[in-house]
């Protein structure tokens, strides 16, 4: 099977997981961001090519992560959301720390995993940095153009304000993590095709979230059926 259709499959089984996690209500979905921020930074280090663009595995669990704050904006609140997004950053640095510790540790004789832990977790400082600021500053304004547009909107066109507030906060991601951790590094070119080849992936995900926050509206919890 093509690079491509399994990666159209990820982003179907992901986005599926995170509507599931809503219907059991928001701590799933606080749980569903954590994890999945985790996984972000694990599967960042797996390259491959997809329609011709190198990407990494990373940007499906991080795109689904911007489907699980809007859900939690529209349903819940706000205020949700931003614990959320707090509440993700805290998994982000408990795993980059723990991680350090266990490939700190001197293995056994008997150990067969710790040159392959080693290539996963040793991340360059200035990488970590770069993630966890990009990851704030852009969920923290998803969150609040989200609420921007619907206000202005007066509640309606729920497509338009969970496509563009994630766009324009992919895209702030995007730039912020590609300027923090390669400018200085790479030329400025290509710094800027690692901007525009991940944003465009980013975009896709965005795109195809879409049919499954309308059919959250289908799927609540209970919880919201009976406040």
């Amino acid at each position: 099977m093509s690079n491509e259709w399994l990666f159209f499959l990820m982003i179907l089984f992901v986005l599926s997981c995170a509507l599931f996690a809503f219907r059991m209500g928001k701590y799933w979905l606080y749980g569903f961001i954590a994890f999945n921020i985790i996984l972000a930074n694990i599967f960042v280090t797996k390259q491959f090519v997809i329609f011709g663009i190198t990407a990494t595995g990373g940007n499906i669990t991080y795109g689904s992560i911007f489907l699980a704050t809007d859900l939690l904006c529209e349903h819940y609140s706000k205020k949700d959301g931003r614990r959320a997004v707090f509440l993700g950053f805290f998994a982000a640095i408990f795993y980059l720390v723990t991680s350090q510790f266990i490939i700190l540790l001197k293995p056994s004789e008997f150990d067969m995993v710790h040159s392959s832990m080693q290539t996963i977790f040793s991340f360059a400082p200035r990488i970590i940095l770069a993630s966890l600021i990009a990851y704030l500053i852009s969920q923290m304004h998803d969150i609040w153009f989200f609420h921007f547009i619907k206000v202005k909107t007066k509640g309606k066109m729920l497509w338009l304000r969970n496509n563009v507030s994630t766009w324009v906060s992919q895209l702030i991601d995007s730039i912020t993590f590609s300027t923090i951790a390669f400018l200085g590094i790479f030329p400025i070119n290509i710094v800027l095709q690692i901007i525009i080849s991940t944003y465009l992936l980013k975009v896709l995900v965005a795109a195809i979230d879409t049919p499954f926050i309308y059919l959250s509206y289908k799927c609540k919890p209970e919880e919201l059926k009976n406040p």
